[in-house]
């Protein structure tokens, strides 16, 4: 079993961009906020497609929903029209609404005709639930805390306990965010997860199940009894020109990649992908001519289902690396793996 420089299991053997994140596919910036104090453990992470205005210049997308028990926002246009026109927001559940208006108060700000002359703004907003660690009934968040994620999005990417994941839970420990990259037939294929899933049982790290041994660590030795739930939410971006139907299928692929490391997308779970591409934009206004350029060719995307099935593999793994211990809501508290399992840090 391959390690990284951090001591992360490596997954798959296709090199990972300079980051290792999904920031290595040109364009793409990740920002968080982050609210940690007593009760209150949340908060919400952005992704940028671009560095201009996604309504104006929409980029091509498309997703897949593996379970859906979830409370995402704005997959029905996703559908339809198979482009993003915001940046794409995670955050916790009883967030969804104020993140959304969140995003149609900057949109507007930046499209004043924004629903009068303009057609409306379809926001993206994709949840996890962390109520285990945060009092999620005071509805913390609000719009300033989106505008100060998106003001902050950049080209390194935070992982762990932070944004979003600040009070997220997976496989019995410290989930949270998680981000990594592959090059693959010549483009860069990047992975975000939100990781909020999964029995300590069921863990499997690298192709090695350890979960048996996580959950007697836990003195949770029946937690084959216990049902999986919890969601993961898994963005996937590449440079490589795919239009919204390649996009879907390449969407799927993140299953693989949450399947290895023991999850059966289970009743409870709310499991998502979305994939997006920026070789191209899609201007909004019918006048400016369509983008002309030549789509991958079919034959040509396995070397993509491979790279994206190994990022958000190794984006969930950098997710428990990278997690700090959290402790919050009615003293509950979730530990790191790698303190539950020192041992693992020593894989090689």
């Amino acid at each position: 079993m391959q390690t990284s420089t951090q001591g992360v299991p490596r997954i798959g053997n296709l090199p990972a961009g300079a980051r290792d994140s999904i920031a290595d596919v040109p364009g793409v910036s990740v920002g968080h906020c982050t609210l940690a104090q007593d009760a209150v453990q949340t908060g919400i992470t952005v992704i940028r497609p671009h560095g201009g205005d996604p309504y104006r210049d929409k980029v091509p997308a498309a997703a897949t929903v593996l379970n859906g028990f979830g409370k995402s926002i704005g997959l029905v246009q996703v559908d339809e029209l198979g482009v993003l026109e915001t940046p794409v927001a995670l955050t916790n559940t009883f967030a969804v609404g104020a993140v959304a208006q969140a995003q149609i108060r900057a949109a507007v700000a930046a499209n004043p005709e924004i629903g009068r002359t303009l057609p409306t703004v379809n926001p993206l907003v994709f949840e996890c639930n962390d109520a285990y660690l945060n009092d999620i009934q005071r509805m913390a968040l609000e719009c300033r805390h989106y505008d100060d994620a998106l003001a902050g999005a950049g080209p390194d990417v935070e992982q762990g306990a932070v944004g979003a994941g600040r009070g997220m839970s997976a496989f019995g420990v410290k989930g949270g965010i998680g981000s990594a990259s592959r090059l693959a037939g010549g483009y860069c294929v990047g992975a975000l997860v939100l990781a909020n899933f999964g029995t300590p049982e069921s863990l499997t790290v690298a192709g090695r199940m350890v979960g048996p041994e996580l959950a007697r660590r836990l003195a949770q030795p029946d937690g084959a009894a216990q049902p999986e739930k919890g969601s993961i939410i898994m963005i996937i971006a590449t440079d490589a020109p795919l239009d919204a139907r390649q996009l879907r299928r390449l969407s799927l692929r993140a299953g693989a990649g949450l399947a290895r490391t023991g999850s059966v997308f289970g009743h409870g779970s709310g499991d998502i992908a979305l994939a997006f591409s920026t070789a191209y934009t899609i201007p909004d206004d019918a006048a400016r001519p369509m983008p002309a350029l030549a789509l991958l060719h079919e034959t040509l995307l396995d070397p993509l289902f491979r790279a994206a099935a190994d990022s958000v593999e190794q984006a969930i793994l950098h997710a428990l690396w990278h997690a700090a211990p959290v402790q919050g809501r009615d003293g509950h508290r979730r530990a790191a793996l790698l303190d539950v399992m020192p041992e693992l840090r020593q894989t090689s």
